[in-house]
This record gives structure tokens, sequence and C-alpha cells, in this order.
């Protein structure tokens, strides 16, 4: 157990994730006592919030749902407005370690912004057909872009120190896939130091991985376009929003 200061948030984005939010929770706080842990609760329609209560986070309600982009950014402003300079993002489906976020905040001592990277050597995390190919495509794209060495840049499982939760405060993207490809490009072309260690995904609590040949080459264009948009958009800069 390593527990931290209360600096960090943990932030769980969660959409009808009843099955699975508890154990997060209550595994988030096993692993960082100290930490305060919320629950975005991004208009779940089960009892995706009164599990998340129970189990101990705080909880923020979202009247509809805003998908993870915009349940981040809420967190985010959370944060800014409470006092915590550290968030750790954590999905609800059970996938992300808790135990892992020590090393993703360990790194940020040189890093603005950390990945908790499944294809960097550890675990047998996999993923397959166009979907690897887009993966694999963007990382080598977002690499140059980073000036940096990524090899996963759609990763949920995130670390974000002072000066980037100041700038996703008020420029987190809520549009699809914003959460990670486009949040990665606003951070990088706004100057943050972007860094990756890798990290071991666990099987998901609930619900079903998109790897369909369908909903893989939907999620090639949309992944591409996302990185597209990202980089046509004005440039953010992190002093204008301190």
């Amino acid at each position: 157990m390593h527990p931290i200061d209360p600096r960090v948030l943990v932030v769980i984005p969660a959409l009808n994730e009843e099955d699975s939010v508890g154990e997060v929770v209550r595994t988030v706080i096993e692993a960082f006592p100290d930490a305060r842990c919320l629950v975005v609760d991004d208009g779940s329609t089960d009892a995706t919030r009164a599990r998340a209560f129970e189990a101990g986070a705080t909880v923020l309600s979202l009247p509809y749902n805003l998908g993870v982009g915009g349940a981040m950014r809420a967190g985010f402003r959370f944060a800014q407005e409470h006092g915590h300079d550290i968030v750790v993002q954590v999905d609800a489906d059970g996938q992300h370690d808790p135990f892992a976020i020590q090393s993703l905040i360990e790194r940020l001592n040189g890093a603005d912004l950390v990945i908790g990277a499944r294809f960097a050597g550890v675990g047998d995390y996999g993923a397959r057909g166009p979907r690897r190919w887009a993966m694999r495509m963007l990382a080598s794209v977002m690499s140059r872009v980073a000036a940096t060495r990524l090899t996963d840049v759609t990763s949920g499982f995130k670390a974000s120190g002072p000066r980037a939760v100041s700038l996703f405060a008020d420029n987190f993207p809520a549009e699809y896939l914003g959460d990670t490809i486009e949040a990665l490009v606003i951070g990088a072309r706004a100057g943050l130091t972007i860094e990756q260690v890798p990290v071991a995904m666990r099987n998901r609590q609930s619900g079903e991985p998109s790897h369909r040949p369908l909903k893989a080459a939907v999620y090639l264009v949309r992944a591409c376009a996302a990185f597209l948009l990202a980089m046509m958009r004005p440039r953010k800069r992190i002093e204008d929003h301190g």
C-alpha cells in the first residue's frame, strides 16, 4: 500500500457501470486511502451512483450523458475547485489496476502527463486487425507530435500533473476519442511533457470489448478524424488558464 497526499484526485467516469464501479472504488480506496476518489456519473440510468456512493466515493452526477471527455472535464474542474493538483483517470469497468497508479504518479516528477501504456512490454493485452493497425499508426504519428516515443495513445489510464490539470479544466475535449487522442494533441501542442509507463490491464468486469470488424473499421476512421481535428484547432497556452 502506498498512501499519497490529498492533492491527488482519482476520477472515474462511469456510464451504467453498476456491476463494476463499486469494486473499482473499493480497490482505489484500498490502494490510496489518502486520495479522494470521485466518480463522475455520466447520466447513468442504472444504480451506478448508488453503488459508487456505497463504496465510499464522492459522486458528481451529470444531468445527461456527455461522454468520457465531458465527464473528465467535469472531473478536472472539480479538482481545480477543490485544491487537487494531480488527477488520475481510471476506467469504471475494472480493467485498470489501481495499485499501478503509484508508478504513474512517480513519473510525474519529470512529466506533466503520464500514460499507462498497454503495449509497452507488461501484461498480455492485445488488439487485432484494423484496430491494432490504427493504434500503431496513431502512436507513431503522436510520438512525433509529443517528441517522445509513445506506444499506446488510446489508453484511458493516465495521470495529470498541475500544469495539465490547469490546461484540461478549460480545454479537455468532449468529442469521441477526445479524452485520449485529442487530449494528447492539445497537451503536446501546449508544451506539456508527456511520458508513459508500462502497465498490465485486467479483464473488464462488465461490458463488452469492441473488437468486431465493423466496429474496428469505424474506430479507425474516427480515430484518424479525431487526430486531424485536434491538429487543426488553435494551439492552447497553459499560462492563459492557470
